[in-house]
C-alpha cells in the first residue's frame, strides 16, 4: 500500500495521506492541462487549467486515485476556449470530458493491484506533445520498470507520416494521429474481427504505423495490444509530470 490511514478515536473517520502531482510546462508556449479521473474517481482541478511556459502547479489526489493527464496545445481563450489538439469541448476545465485525439496521455493508477502504483505514457490516441512522469523517492523492486521515469521525449511531429499529420491553418504539423483515428478501420482500431491480441498484430497491418511511434518513444504504448513493457510500477507520495521538453 502506498497510503497510510490513521483512524480517529471515534472509529468513524479515517484520513489517508494524499499523493501529489507536480505538473510543469516545458513546452514552447502556454498549454492547457487536461485531467480525467477514471470512473468513480475525482476529476482533479475540475479537469483542467492553463499553464504558462515554465510554470508548475501541484495537485493533491486521494491515495487510490486513477486517471489520465494530457496537454492541450494551440488553445485560444478568445475563440470559444478551443484547443487545436487535445480539446475537451471548448472549455478550460474539462469537468469529466476526455481529450480529442490525437493527444499524448499520461496514465496512472494509485494503490492498484498488489497495493502498488501503475503508470505509463500512451500514444494509442496519437501524439501531440512530449511528456514524462517520474516518481519521487518511490519504493519498488529495483527492476527495469520500477520507479523509473516513463517518457516520450522525441518530437514525433517532425517526421510524422503525411497521412497521419494534423496541421494548423498555417500548415504546421501540430500533432500526429494514430492509424485508428486516421483510417477508422477495424484492423487499425483493434476492434470487431480484430479485437484480440492474436488478430491485431501491428506487424501484420498494411503499414506498421505503431512502429513509427515505438521507435521514437520506446517507453510508450503505441497501440491497443502493444507489449507490456510500457507499464511502470512504484509506490510513491509524489509524481512529477512534465509536458514539452522532458
Amino acid at each position: 500500500m502506498n497510503t497510510f490511514c490513521a483512524f480517529f478515536l471515534t472509529g468513524l473517520v479515517a484520513y489517508c495521506d494524499a499523493v501529489s502531482f507536480q505538473i510543469t510546462n516545458k513546452d514552447g508556449g502556454p498549454i492547457w492541462i487536461g485531467i480525467q479521473g477514471n470512473p468513480g474517481h475525482e476529476h482533479l482541478a475540475n479537469g483542467g487549467f492553463a499553464l504558462q511556459q515554465g510554470e508548475t502547479r501541484v495537485l493533491s489526489a486521494a491515495g487510490d486515485w486513477a486517471g489520465r493527464f494530457w496537454s492541450r496545445t494551440w488553445c485560444y481563450a478568445d475563440q470559444n476556449n478551443h484547443c487545436l489538439t487535445g480539446d475537451c469541448g471548448n472549455k478550460l476545465e474539462c469537468a469529466g470530458a476526455g481529450g480529442t485525439p490525437p493527444a499524448t496521455l499520461v496514465e496512472i493508477t494509485l494503490d492498484g493491484y498488489g497495493g502498488i502504483d501503475y503508470y505509463d505514457i500512451s500514444l494509442v490516441d496519437g501524439y501531440n506533445s512530449m511528456a514524462s512522469i517520474e516518481p519521487v523517492n518511490g519504493q519498488g523492486d529495483g527492476g527495469q520498470y520500477s520507479c523509473k521515469k516513463a517518457q516520450c521525449g522525441s518530437n514525433v511531429n517532425i517526421n510524422c507520416p503525411a497521412e497521419l499529420q494534423l496541421k494548423n491553418d498555417e500548415g504546421t504539423v501540430i500533432a500526429c494521429n494514430s492509424a485508428c483515428n486516421a483510417f477508422l478501420t477495424e484492423e487499425y482500431c483493434c476492434s470487431g474481427s480484430h479485437s484480440t491480441p492474436e488478430t491485431c498484430r501491428s506487424s501484420e497491418w498494411p503499414v506498421d504505423y505503431p512502429s513509427y511511434f515505438k521507435n521514437q518513444c520506446p517507453d510508450a504504448y503505441s497501440y491497443a495490444y502493444d507489449d507490456n513493457k510500457s507499464t511502470f510500477t512504484c509506490s510513491a507520495q509524489q509524481y512529477n509530470l512534465v509536458f514539452g521538453g522532458v
